[in-house]
């Protein structure tokens, strides 16, 4: 067996989830319908939105609250979110789909993504400094964050925009090589096991991820991206130049004094495929030939995101759509000159979906909700991932509307812990949701990986005390974002 470090393994900051994507108003006993308000806690990336937003009928409506604890983590969704936005007209759909895998699960990208990448950077930033005088994108809502979360936010798309080239005489920073630091990541999981880390990355895909419901992960496609941290290649290209969305600052101690360093903080063992690659409704995608997956979860992530990005474009405002691009669209033409339409894209020009909303609130915001009347009794759903189940708190009811149902990502997918520590994360997610006023929906499908409840009727309230014996201090919880 070949076991790293738990918490090395997970990173500190959470770049994608540990589950894949879920419809979110369709986890409890009847969908929600009409107008909806569903809170996201820590999910890390877009999945759950974009997959939510599909599902739903065309004269709903959808406003999502997203809550993180880290604005590195706020600006790539802003970014990635600018990209599912992208009209077609600007850039199609074959190509916007191979862009936002590229920049959401690959250290290294193509030129023409870092291109991409940069210009989308420099209209987030002026949307975020100009947010208080003009209107802004209703899908890109950074209004509620603090003034300092907004500065934050600046100063990491700059850093997006302009990296730092070479060494100053001022001390400024070295440019980070993402191979370097993705390599020193893997070192120090592994340890004494680095040289035979070949057989490490095959034992945890083959006993691990594929065990688990991961069979259609590819070993050739993941063993590349533990090695390199390239999850997706999807055309002949060189993919050479640092996604510098994967890189963030964490505050360590060295001899004896703390110190800001630069690199990549994220998971090195569980991969992005999970998000959008290992479970499809085409059941084609999941053929098997003597044995072997015959599509990867490159493949299905692909599929995927381009069906998601499609349903984005059906609930389009018109107001929004040219006659001409929309023909050219509907007619199969490719843009022209597509470098120059990528650069000339604003946040105005993004496609504004009808009855579609996403705000981003403070970091620290999810205590203060209860306090503030808005926010009373008004979310039909409540996303919990597992690094944030331990601010899970009886508070959560006064926020949360009548029959809501709380979804809590589960600690399936962290491979390093064993299946006592999953069981016990499990048992401590069933405890906490009952403290804080959520019983177990028992009809809810067989899942594993999500844990799905609904907000108890005040006469069936329980003392937690009574129903379930404390848990122990061995219960472990999952590594949590954290910048230090």
């Amino acid at each position: 067996m070949c076991a790293g470090r738990t918490s090395e393994a997970a990173g500190c900051i959470t770049w994608w989830g540990f589950s894949p994507a879920r419809d979110l108003l369709s986890a409890g006993r009847v969908r929600q319908e009409g107008e909806a308000h569903v809170l996201l806690v820590g999910s890390g990336d877009l999945r759950h939105i974009l997959k939510t937003i599909a599902s739903l009928n065309n004269a709903d409506s959808l406003h999502i609250w997203v809550i993180e604890n880290s604005m590195e983590v706020v600006a790539r969704q802003l970014l990635l979110l600018y990209l599912a936005l992208t009209p077609q007209e600007c850039m199609g759909l074959h190509e916007k789909t191979e862009v936002f895998l590229e920049v959401f699960g690959n250290s290294e990208i193509r030129s023409q993504t870092e291109e991409t990448l940069r210009h989308a950077a420099s209209q987030l930033s002026l949307s975020v400094t100009d947010s208080l005088e003009t209107d802004t994108h209703p899908c890109l809502d950074t209004t509620q964050l603090k003034y300092k979360e907004r500065d934050e936010l600046a100063r990491i798309f700059k850093l997006w925009i302009q990296p730092p080239s070479s060494p100053s005489p001022s001390g400024r920073s070295p440019p980070v090589s993402i191979a370097k630091v993705w390599d020193g990541r893997v070192r120090q999981h592994l340890g004494t096991r680095y040289d035979s880390r070949g057989g490490c990355f095959d034992w945890d895909l083959a006993m691990k991820l594929h065990q688990k419901g991961g069979g259609v992960i590819n070993r050739q496609q993941y063993v590349r991206w533990r090695e390199r941290g390239v999850a997706f290649e999807m055309r002949e290209g060189i993919y050479q130049r640092t996604n510098a969305t994967l890189l963030s600052t964490r505050v360590l101690s060295h001899r004896g004094e703390k110190v800001a360093a630069r690199g990549y903080w994220g998971d090195i063992v569980s991969s992005p495929y999970l998000s959008f690659g290992i479970e499809t409704d085409d059941e084609n995608l999941l053929q098997t030939q003597n044995g072997q997956h015959i599509k990867t979860a490159q493949d299905i992530s692909f599929a995927n995101v381009q069906a998601l990005f499609q349903s984005l474009s059906c609930r389009r405002s018109s107001a929004t759509t040219s006659q001409s691009d929309a023909e050219k669209t509907e007619a199969g033409d490719p843009p022209s000159q597509p470098e120059a339409r990528h650069r000339s894209v604003n946040i105005h020009d993004l496609m504004h979906l009808n009855g579609i909303s996403v705000t981003f609130l403070p970091m620290d915001s999810l205590s203060k909700l209860p306090e503030r009347a808005k926010y009373s009794q008004l979310f039909n759903a409540i996303y919990f991932s597992a690094s944030w189940v331990h601010q899970l708190g009886p508070a959560l009811r006064q926020i949360a509307a009548p029959r809501a149902v709380l979804i809590v990502e589960l600690a399936k997918y962290l491979l390093d812990l064993t299946k006592e520590q999953e069981a016990g994360f499990a048992k401590k997610v069933v405890n906490t949701a009952r403290e804080a006023g959520f019983e177990r929906w028992q009809e809810a499908k067989s899942d594993d990986v999500h844990a799905t409840f609904t907000l108890q009727e005040e006469e069936n309230r329980l003392n937690p005390a009574e129903a379930f014996p404390p848990l122990t201090s061995s219960t472990p919880l999952p590594p949590h974002d954290a910048t230090e």
